[in-house]
């Protein structure tokens, strides 16, 4: 999990990066912390997206999530 502190130390070392450079200590802090921001992202999003349901011409609703998976074993 990202928190606000981490944000914090990101915008940090971008502006660091940007006006006077990094270590490669602080690079290598960099990555890490991008990365995992953008895991945070990721899940997020896909969690927020499971949750939405399609209303199909025939008036059934089905969640995106079930959809994608009949789609995968139509495809496969």
């Amino acid at each position: 999990m990202i928190t606000d502190k981490d944000i914090a130390r990101i915008n940090e070392l971008y502006h660091k990066s940007k006006n006077e450079g990094l270590t490669p200590e602080e690079k290598q802090e960099q990555a890490h912390l991008r990365g995992a921001y953008i895991t945070a992202i990721r899940k997020n999003l896909r969690g927020n997206l499971e949750r939405i349901q399609i209303q199909n011409p025939d008036g059934t609703v089905e969640n995106v999530k079930d959809r994608l998976k009949k789609k995968k074993k139509y495809y496969h």
